[in-house]
């Protein structure tokens, strides 16, 4: 009989551990992009009552007030109702405020409580930052512009006579000032800088845009002013696709947007590359 001391005892090897490999990120970090596009939208999404319930109110007091305290009811543009022709301009008129608020809060924020630095280090390439934070706002302009559409359906008839020029000037106008609201926020030190941005440039430029009037009623000088406004086009196209008729030169108009677009993404991304008042 074998002894207990001649009896080999088995040997347990445990595996080797192997050190965690980096994650490829490719050309493009998309999950990094994601993550970032998600915080953006979230944003908003968790206090709705304050980024989509408030806009809508905001835009059926505006109808109200130019339907029953101004007799909008009786007036007629071109042959249509005023009012018809009044609710796209107010619609995208909180479309735009809101994707600007929606970028330069969230810069402004950051940079005011000192964590851009967490989203300054994630891997992520000037152009990823520049199409999450533009995704975000994006996302809360037509988030806005839906619910107002539905809000609006409740008490008049909401026609869509062209739904791709609706899609179309909604994403391309949330996404103007979308870019305009990261340009504010980077340049902005603190709010009253922002709110100088929305005071002086966003404001008189939506309400000069003709959102409660037809540019074709204005004085030459007027005419010629609101023509070369952005937000002219923006509001125009948009309002074409609800109720087909139009103040400017559609093909211009798409073209407009597209081009102010692509410039404005181009002056994002050299900001955030340069790390202008981001870095230091």
């Amino acid at each position: 009989m074998n002894s207990p001391s001649s009896i080999a005892s088995p040997q347990t090897e445990s595996a080797p551990v192997s050190a965690p490999q980096p994650r490829e990120i490719g050309a493009v970090n998309w999950l990094g992009l994601w993550v970032l596009t998600g915080k953006e939208i979230g944003r908003f999404v968790k206090v709705y009552a304050q980024t989509l319930i408030a806009p809508v109110i905001t835009t059926l007091l505006f109808y109200a007030i130019f339907s029953l305290a101004m007799g909008g009811g009786q007036r007629t543009i071109g042959g249509m109702s005023y009012l018809a022709f009044l609710a796209p301009g107010l619609i995208m008129m909180s479309m735009a405020q809101n994707a600007f608020a929606n970028t330069s809060s969230s810069i402004v924020i950051s940079k005011m409580q000192g964590n851009i630095v967490d989203v300054l280090m994630p891997p992520l390439s000037p152009m990823e930052l520049t199409i999450g934070y533009t995704l975000g706002g994006v996302f809360r302009g037509v988030a806005v512009g839906i619910v107002s559409v539905l809000a609006l359906a409740a008490f008049i008839d909401v026609p869509l006579m062209h739904p791709a020029y609706i899609i179309y000037h909604a994403t391309m106008g949330s996404m103007m000032l979308a870019l305009l609201g990261i340009i504010g926020g980077i340049w902005s030190d603190k709010f009253d800088h922002l709110a100088s941005v929305q005071n002086f440039i966003i404001m008189p430029a939506t309400f000069l845009s003709g959102t409660f009037y037809t540019a074709d009623r204005l004085p030459d000088a007027w005419r010629f002013l609101c023509h070369v406004n952005p937000f002219f086009y923006m509001i125009d196209g948009f309002r074409y696709g609800f109720i087909g008729v139009s103040d400017g030169t559609l093909g211009f108009g798409l073209a407009i947007m597209f081009l102010i677009n692509a410039a404005l993404l181009t002056i994002t991304y050299g900001m955030i590359d340069a790390g202008y008042k981001l870095k230091s």
